[in-house]
């Protein structure tokens, strides 16, 4: 991997199978881990990724008493234990 300006852009081959790694700190600062989608857009000036969230109905089934920080906090706890079985699945 290398690198052009570390805060702007980083660059990676992609691998005979057309995979391709997402820079470490990227991951980590938009909250990607393993078994997280990501979405592959056309654009005028190429392609963009992003995350691939189902974030509109978050909190959809949870009482109206309950406090945002109630509800960030049992979704946070639910896409975990999403990871969690994703992961399992893949292990051979």
């Amino acid at each position: 991997m290398s690198t052009e300006n570390e805060t702007e852009s980083e660059t990676t081959r992609i691998t005979r199978k057309g995979q391709v790694t997402i820079p470490k700190d990227l991951r980590a600062e938009f909250g990607l881990e393993e078994g997280d989608e990501v979405r592959w857009e056309k654009a005028e000036d190429g392609i963009r990724v992003r995350k691939a969230t189902q974030s509109s109905g978050r909190g959809m089934l949870v009482d109206n008493d309950v406090s945002e920080e109630k509800r960030e906090e049992m979704a946070e706890e639910m896409e975990a234990e999403i990871r969690k079985k994703r992961r399992e699945e893949w292990q051979p």
